[in-house]
């Protein structure tokens, strides 16, 4: 990752206290041990919730690596936007994973339980 995305991605992150710009879900950036020991998580389920720098407007539609471009996202809700063959804006997508979330059904079971639940996650 290039320095100036890796940077916009740091203030990102500060700016949205370390949670996910799409699910609210706390991520890490920098010890995947610290976080899984955190939420009693296994190596495995603490990638999911690493900090991704996602681009609001996507490089390939124009967008460019800029601070009001850059959002911090977990690994899973970044991937998930652009699985989809016509990925969804970023606007919609914050839509659809909140009304999934709502209903416990985007993340994996562990999440809700581990993470949202816990103290540590608030």
């Amino acid at each position: 990752m290039p320095k100036t995305l890796a940077r916009l991605r740091t203030l990102a992150f500060q700016h949205q206290s370390g949670r996910c710009y799409y699910c609210c879900c706390p991520m890490w950036q920098k010890s995947p041990e610290a976080f899984a020991a955190t939420f009693h998580l296994s190596k495995r389920q603490a990638h999911t919730l690493q900090c991704t720098a996602e681009h609001l407007h996507a490089r390939v539609d124009g967008g460019g690596d800029f601070e009001s471009n850059i959002v911090a996202a977990c690994r899973l809700c970044n991937a998930r936007r652009h699985q989809r063959k016509d990925a969804r804006d970023a606007i919609h997508h914050k839509a659809h994973v909140a009304r999934l979330m709502g209903r416990k059904r985007w993340h994996d079971p562990w999440v809700f339980e581990k993470v949202l639940h816990s103290g540590a996650g608030r």
